[in-house]
């Protein structure tokens, strides 16, 4: 994990339920904007399913927690359905927000080269400050990190 302390790129992106959600309204509170690859995917329902599970948590310390991928809002409505995930599914389809965070890479799979995301996190303090970046995530154990670096 990295502490960098630059302004958080700001952003506008439709949630779960078409409606606009701007990093700039979460002014005065800590964001935790993770950035995954594809809904109901294995590594990325551990990860959602983490935090879900640790969101008391993240709420209790004034932050909120908003996770960002390609899918369309109904991939991301019915993963927050099939999960009952408390926190809104962002949508990058033309991943715009994926690219200013350096996110959207290219990667490798079976021999084969495309592009997409880089699971990554990102902590942005109550003035849009990115407080804490986390890279190449794995998931197990990540999502108490982050609760850690919030605590500290």
């Amino acid at each position: 994990m990295e502490l960098l302390h630059k302004d958080a790129p700001l952003f506008t992106l439709l949630n779960e339920n078409g409606d606009d959600v701007s990093l700039e309204a979460y002014r005065g509170k800590y964001v935790v904007l993770y950035f995954y690859p594809k809904d109901a995917t294995p590594g990325c329902t551990t990860e959602a399913c983490d935090f879900r599970d640790a969101y008391e948590d993240f709420s209790a310390l004034n932050a909120v927690i908003l996770g960002v991928s390609p899918d369309d809002d109904k991939k991301h409505t019915k993963f927050i359905a099939k999960h009952g995930l408390p926190f809104s599914l962002l949508v990058d389809s033309d991943h715009t927000v994926s690219e200013q965070y350096g996110v959207w890479v290219l990667k490798k799979m079976y021999g084969r080269e495309y592009m997409g995301i880089e699971r990554s996190t990102f902590l942005i303090d109550p003035q849009g400050k990115v407080v804490g970046e986390w890279r190449k995530v794995k998931v197990k154990g990540h999502i108490q990190d982050v609760l850690s670096t919030l605590q500290q």
